[in-house]
C-alpha cells in the first residue's frame, strides 16, 4: 500500500459528478478510492509498473 499521497485534480461534468458520487455511496466506499483502484487498473492493463522501490537492478539498466 501506499504510504505518501499526491494530488490529482480531475475536472468532470457536474452531473456525472453526483453520478459517480452516489455510486460511491451506495457501494461503500469514497470516490478517491474508486479512483485510485482504476488507476492501478488501468496501470495493470498496460503493462507498467508503478512499484515505489525499484527492483534490484532496475536502477542500474534504466541509467544505461
Amino acid at each position: 500500500m501506499e504510504t505518501k499521497t499526491a494530488r490529482l485534480t480531475v475536472l468532470i461534468d457536474p452531473v456525472k459528478k453526483k453520478a459517480f458520487e452516489t455510486l460511491c455511496a451506495a457501494q461503500d466506499q469514497t470516490p478517491s478510492q474508486v479512483v485510485r483502484q482504476l488507476i492501478r487498473d488501468y496501470l495493470e492493463q498496460h503493462g507498467v509498473d508503478y512499484a515505489t522501490r525499484p527492483k534490484v537492478g532496475s536502477v542500474r539498466e534504466s541509467s544505461r
